[in-house]
């Protein structure tokens, strides 16, 4: 009877994580159990980055918004508590997009949240 070994199964996992590695520095991309680490590590980063970029995005609108309403007067969480009041259901994103290219309408909704708080 024949010797059979796992090599095929092997050798397809090991050259599917060396092409994953494929773009590493060094010994990360050439040698199979560094760049085993090295994907791993790769893999879990990619999961925690995909959720810190939500969170730096909603950041940058904040910090937009409340300079486009400290330039009416007003702070971002007054603005926001007047917009509530006045129903208005604008996102941050939305809110962010308009302070940038509609600074009119920018002003006008400012005006609503501004009337809502008095």
């Amino acid at each position: 009877m024949p010797r059979i070994t796992n090599s095929p199964a092997s050798r397809r996992r090991r050259k599917r994580v060396l092409d994953q590695a494929k773009g590493f520095r060094g010994s990360r991309s050439k040698h199979f159990t560094q760049a085993v680490a090295a994907v791993n590590r790769a893999m879990s980063m990619a999961t925690v980055h995909r959720k810190l970029k939500k969170r730096q995005y909603r950041q940058l609108w904040i910090g937009r918004v409340n300079a486009a309403a400290r330039a009416q007067g007003m702070t971002y969480s007054r603005l926001v508590e007047g917009l509530t009041k006045a129903g208005i259901a604008l996102n941050r994103k939305m809110l962010s997009e308009i302070a940038i290219h509609d600074s009119k309408g920018f002003e006008a909704i400012v005006a609503r949240a501004r009337a809502a708080l008095a």
